[in-house]
């Protein structure tokens, strides 16, 4: 533990990053799951259960929600699930490669150390298994455009210290709060759900340690660079999360795509759902000063704020 003092000049105590490393190891051997063993990958796939709750659908309460027919409106669901699983595992390629770059020739001994490497076979099992699950969803290979696709890129090869981490940890809070509502809802199809229920689990201990990261690598940080980080983080959060529902989806469920897209850019359900439900990040990332002018221009375009 390290000591530190409050604002009434009292001392705390707060959990220093190997106090972190240590406690996410122990609960990573207590508490992991094998989805190759978890998950009911062979019985056929229902299509009488949705892919997500319907709430979370990008057309409900739309006008052309209420023109679908039930089968549309769970084919959609199925569609958007794995077109976000496919977004997913774009986005834990990214994490993965930040993640080693960090960590790369430092002390092995150190439980940070050990952590990283726990948390990237984490990733790599949860990317075999959103990629099974869209296959079981039957849906196509979806992908982010090309253009996210190669900022992609770029981001992954220069990102580095609170930059990386807090864009870890947008990506992985906004994903985690879908993920908690589709998890407990009877009316997703129940691989799905064992699916979004392991990645929740998992994904709390990677939540944390980007929160401890981010935390700790801002502490000396002057004015600039947390303005730099702020806009930064901002941005590939947006391209984040405005890629995680591909318009193919739309054609896939036998929907007019552009009425579709039009429709969906629109659906204010949808757009307070997910402010409502980033709430709790925002904070975080206010409190860590990340919350800028800028970025606050940024996630609002995002509809996270």
């Amino acid at each position: 533990m390290t000591s530190s003092i409050t604002e009434n000049g009292t001392p705390s105590d707060t959990p220093d990053r190997d106090d972190v490393a240590r406690r996410l190891l122990e609960s990573s051997e207590t508490l992991s799951y094998d989805p190759a063993q978890e998950v009911d990958w062979d019985t056929p796939l229902d299509t009488n259960y949705h892919g997500t709750s319907p709430e979370w659908s990008t057309l409900y309460g739309t006008a052309y929600w209420k023109e679908m027919t039930p089968e549309q409106q769970r084919e959609l669901t199925r569609q958007e699930a794995a077109s976000v699983a496919s977004t997913g595992i774009w986005f834990e390629m990214i994490l993965q490669q930040m993640v080693l770059r960090d960590f790369y020739a430092k002390d092995p001994t150190d439980p940070a150390f050990q952590w990283a490497l726990t948390e990237i076979a984490d990733e790599c099992r949860h990317s075999i298994m959103f990629a099974r699950g869209a296959a079981k969803l039957r849906a196509p290979a979806y992908r982010p455009p090309r253009g996210v696709v190669e900022l992609g890129r770029v981001f992954k090869a220069l990102a580095f210290g609170e930059a990386a981490y807090a864009a870890i940890l947008v990506a992985e809070e906004v994903l985690d709060v879908m993920q908690r509502d589709w998890m407990r809802d009877e009316r997703v199809v129940p691989f799905v759900r064992t699916v979004n229920n392991i990645h929740v689990v998992e994904e709390s201990r990677h939540m944390k340690f980007a929160r401890q990261e981010t935390k700790e690598r801002l502490e000396k940080a002057g004015w600039l660079r947390k303005q730099i980080n702020a806009f930064v983080v901002a941005v590939a959060s947006y391209f984040i999360v405005t890629s995680m529902v591909n318009k193919k989806v739309y054609e896939k469920a036998g929907l007019d795509v552009r009425r579709a897209v039009r429709e969906a850019k629109a659906n204010q359900h949808h757009k307070s759902l997910m402010r409502s439900s980033c709430s709790g990040l925002m904070e975080f990332l206010s409190s860590a000063g990340l919350l800028t002018k800028a970025s606050t221009w940024i996630y609002k375009r995002a509809n996270l704020i």
